[in-house]
């Protein structure tokens, strides 16, 4: 053998040893090579084209070439006439589209004036009691201009008729009106938690909506299907894709059911997908979506092209914000942006950096917005189609997302859909095993977040935080709710809500009747209360998923060193260390508050976990029967201040306070001393490890 073609051959294997051990598996089960040939995408269809089926390249032939993507930012807050001005002052600073943030009350189904929510009021979003409010919120925006996104499922149909009729009374045929209804009841019970009935009964507002707005809307999406949330409860990439494609399938067949035609709705069918840290996983996502979707609605035999293409809005993540080194929050953003950009998504959503310690203040979402304004004008992104188009570690990637994904959905119709899966509680048990597994990842160093588990800084940054005090806020909600009862007239709107609760016991379409009752400005609370009566309001119980931290925790002496001081505990007690883990307040997301539970139920504690939405009274009531040694609340929506020094005053006077108070979760640090103050005995911040926070609980207790 000739000496130097033995050497590069020889040379060659070596570099193939060293290549072989840098091979990493992602989450989805996928490989990662570090390089990639021909070889990888020898077998993939080629000269697929933007524009063309299955769209793996883009929905349009020349996508931002020709109209970049609509810049939108998802925002409310306090009331309507705030949050009109801040819309209207967006607008004229370069963002085309409105998506509005609803308060916990109004995707509840609360009216303002309620005692049982009122902490809740203007915080994580705009208060809408009625259609007077939308109008105010809409006040001088063209409407037959401005493309209109809305992010409410569980009070959908009271929300919409508002919105319906606000055009209707501004001189607006609704024929006209664009943009986005989320109405993705589905993910609601997966992650988010913002349901008001129980599934059955919510899938079938769902279709109503779709039924109303495929016939009366032409212009606007009836659906917006939801990865995001998914996606933030802790999915990986390939469930995210699947449960999300599974939820959709199962709208449309529901629809079918009902007795629609597949080209009548399907066209206008959204979704909306999350943009994590992941860059080039994220692409292939988007792309394989695309494909995906193409293909499952071939299966129903549509006659317009567009009825099998998969449009989306995508929105950078919110979990990858980290309060520690908050800036770089900026920096994770633009790169999760380029992520949806690159997959060719329809519009986009750039979250604020501040979003870690508190509600986004104007100046982190004036940079949200300048950020996609400079990727959009000063880098040349918009001048090619789909630039990652025949990378072969692009197509290669969007091969195994396609292979990943189907596996996932193919489980989902083998359960008999979604619906009854998500009744059988096992799409939410996989969420939760990714996230938990995802967080202990973290929690070792082996998935590294700059700032949090490594290059750690000393400094202090000092950040304006937005803070809302709502005090003000309720006084104006009720006023303008008497205001609105006194003015109306009374007689019909009973008639409406009469005719509603007809509707809600027939088969009748229960959009046309809620908006006849919006006309006669009936609040949404009464509309919800009035369906509440029919459909009872949902409450979930929850499993406890274990052994999932302890399986991938990655110091198992120093796991075993704290078994054994808990078995001390117990063994000198006469009982384990229990504690009860809970939200308070209309708060639905759940991710932070599953995933201690199943890290301190590994290390030896034992966890009580209360149902979703709850009061101090319960709290208290529930923690004194079941006779815990901790109350665990977990809080993102700046209910805190308010809801913990009730419930520690109604522990003090039932002699119950011995048991104690600890918080987690998104709290702004001006809070902590005046929380510890108020008898809070710990406050932990999102980026606490958790055996660091075991090791304070057992240290607290003893």
């Amino acid at each position: 053998m000739n000496f130097n073609k033995w050497e590069k051959i020889a040379e060659q294997e070596l570099i193939n040893k060293k290549l072989y051990k840098l091979i990493k598996k992602s989450e989805e089960d996928i490989n990662i090579y570090p390089i990639y040939t021909y070889e990888n995408i020898k077998n993939i269809k080629k000269n697929e084209y933007s524009g063309c089926p299955p769209y793996k390249r883009g929905h349009k032939a020349t996508m931002y070439a020709n109209k970049p993507w609509t810049i939108r930012q998802y925002g409310g807050f306090a009331t309507a006439k705030e949050t009109n001005m801040f819309y209207r002052k967006n607008l004229q600073s370069g963002q085309t589209g409105i998506s509005i943030a609803f308060d916990l009350p109004t995707h509840r189904g609360y009216d303002s004036d309620n005692n049982n929510i009122s902490e809740d009021v203007g915080k994580t979003g705009v208060a809408i009691d009625s259609i007077e409010d939308m109008k105010q919120l809409l006040k001088n925006i063209p409407l037959d201009k401005t493309s209109i996104s809305m992010t409410i499922s569980g009070a959908v149909l009271p929300i919409l008729a508002t919105l319906i009729v606000t055009a209707e009374e501004n001189g607006v045929n609704k024929k006209f009106i664009k943009g986005t209804i989320q109405n993705d009841i589905l993910k609601e019970f997966l992650v988010r938690n913002t349901f008001i009935y129980p599934p059955k009964q919510s899938m079938r507002i769902a279709i109503d909506t779709i039924e109303y707005i495929s016939k009366e809307m032409p212009l606007f999406n009836s659906i917006s299907i939801s990865g995001y949330h998914i996606h933030e409860a802790g999915a990986n990439l390939a469930l995210e894709l699947g449960l999300t494609l599974s939820n959709g399938i199962e709208y449309v067949q529901q629809a079918l059911n009902r007795g629609l035609k597949i080209d009548q709705f399907a066209p206008r069918i959204s979704f909306f997908f999350a943009l994590g840290m992941n860059f080039y996983m994220e692409i292939a996502k988007l792309r394989a979506a695309r494909i995906l979707w193409h293909n499952l609605i071939k299966k129903f035999s549509p006659n317009n092209p567009k009825s099998k293409m998969l449009r989306t809005h995508c929105q950078t993540s919110g979990w990858s914000l980290q309060a520690k080194d908050p800036y770089n929050n900026i920096i994770r953003t633009t790169i999760e942006a380029m992520a949806g950009i690159f997959g060719g998504t329809q519009s986009l959503h750039t979250n604020s950096f501040d979003e870690a310690l508190a509600l986004p203040s104007d100046f982190a979402a004036k940079i949200a917005r300048n950020t996609q304004l400079i990727l959009q004008y000063e880098t040349g992104i918009c001048q090619t189609v789909d630039p990652f188009g025949g990378s072969y570690l692009i197509e290669a990637l969007t091969e195994k997302m396609i292979i990943q994904t189907l596996k996932i959905i193919n489980k989902i119709d083998n359960l008999g859909g979604m619906t009854q899966a998500i009744i059988n509680g096992i799409p939410k048990q996989w969420i939760e095993e990714s996230a938990t597994k995802n967080q202990t990842l973290i929690e070792n160093g082996d998935k590294i977040i700059i700032g949090l588990n490594k290059y750690q800084s000393t400094e202090t940054h000092h950040i304006p935080l937005k803070i809302i005090h709502n005090n003000n806020i309720i006084l104006e909600q009720i006023k303008n709710i008497k205001n609105i009862k006194n003015k109306r007239n009374n007689i019909k709107v009973k008639q409406c809500l009469y005719e509603l609760l007809q509707g809600a016991k027939t088969n009748h379409n229960l959009l046309y009747l809620t908006i006849n009752a919006i006309r006669a400005r009936a609040t949404i609370g009464e509309i919800s209360l009035i369906l509440e009566n029919v459909f009872h309001r949902y409450n979930m119980t929850y499993k406890l998923n274990t052994n999932i931290y302890k399986k991938y925790y990655n110091n198992e002496q120093e796991f075993k060193n704290f078994l054994k001081k808990i078995n001390i505990f117990t063994n000198t007690r006469g009982k384990k260390p229990r504690i009860l883990l809970t939200k308070i307040g209309q708060d639905g997301h759940d991710r932070g508050m599953h995933f201690i539970a199943s890290a301190l139920a590994d290390l030896g504690f034992n966890i009580d976990i209360n149902p979703l939405f709850q009061t101090p009274e319960y709290i208290a009531k529930n923690a004194i029967e079941n006779d815990v040694d901790i109350i665990g609340i977990s809080s993102l929506t700046a209910t805190h201040i308010t809801l913990i020094p009730q419930l520690i005053n109604i522990l003090k006077q039932r002699n119950a306070n011995d048991i104690l108070i600890i918080l987690g979760g998104i709290i702004p640090i001006i809070d902590h001393k005046k929380l510890l103050n108020q008898g809070v005995s710990a406050i932990f911040t999102p980026d606490t490890k958790t055996l660091t926070i075991a090791k304070q609980l057992l240290k607290l207790l003893t």
